[in-house]
């Protein structure tokens, strides 16, 4: 293989190994909402989207793992690795709030996915492709049920609006860095494989903010939060979350199920 070939192959492993992580990452908390929803429905619809999320990490993961050298599984990448070595954005990994926060972040991110995937769809790249027109079908599902919580409790009552405005505030920081550009090879944007995710900004503002307004909720006006997820710098919640995440495989290192 050729230095370019294996640069190309590092630097795709790296952006798809990043998707992997937001979803992987995404899943675990979205899981932590089973038995704990405001209704028994809404536990099997937060643990459907969760399992959605999983599967997109599992192929993901096993795409960025096929790309190492030596190759690795998607249980070396999920389980093995350590906090420093995670690439996902911080607003996957905070801790879970109350169920305003739940939705408002599923909003922020199924309409942030959904973009990415629907450019994804026509990567040049043979894997990722169908990898995203799979994930992208899923997404907007994630999104049609959080704008349907989004609007139900906005335009609810003065505490449910109030309780949802705050999670929008808390959340809201966190947004920018998933369209911070700045861990893609700008190679493979040009190639067509990866999608510049500053790109996918204009349209994401324009989703959100119809939606906040027929919720009667405000875009939140707030600096962005200091981040490095990308560059795995991470929140004190992550290590607890990889605690979690990887005891079982730890603790019993080689076992089948």
């Amino acid at each position: 293989m050729s230095t370019t070939d294996s640069r190309t192959r590092d630097t795709l492993a790296t952006y798809v190994l990043s998707l992997a992580d937001d979803a992987l990452v995404s899943a675990q908390r979205m899981g932590e909402w089973i038995a704990s929803a405001p209704q028994l429905e809404e536990d099997v619809a937060l643990g459907n989207i969760a399992l959605d999320l999983l599967g997109q990490a599992r192929s993901l993961l096993t795409y960025a793992g096929s790309l190492t050298e030596p190759v690795l599984t998607e249980d070396d990448l999920a389980y093995w690795r350590d906090e420093r070595e995670f690439r996902n954005v911080h607003l996957v990994e905070r801790a879970n709030g109350d169920f305003g926060v739940a939705v408002v972040r599923l909003l922020v991110l199924s309409t942030y996915l959904r973009e990415l995937y629907a450019r994804l769809t026509v990567s040049t790249d043979e894997t990722l492709a169908p990898i995203a027109a799979k994930a992208v079908k899923e997404v907007d599902y994630h999104r049609d049920h959080a704008t349907m919580w989004v609007l139900r409790l906005g335009d609810g009552t003065e505490e449910s609006r109030a309780r949802m405005q705050a999670a929008l505030d808390a959340e809201w920081p966190y947004v920018a860095e998933l369209f911070d550009g700045g861990y893609v090879d700008l190679a493979l944007v040009e190639g067509g494989a990866a999608v510049d995710p500053a790109q996918l900004r204009p349209a994401f503002d324009r989703r959100i903010s119809d939606v906040l307004a027929e919720a009667t909720l405000r875009v939140p006006d707030v600096r962005p939060a200091v981040t490095g997820g990308r560059h795995g710098v991470h929140t004190e919640q992550m290590g607890y979350l990889l605690a979690e995440m990887q005891h079982l495989a730890r603790s019993h290192p080689g076992a089948s199920w």
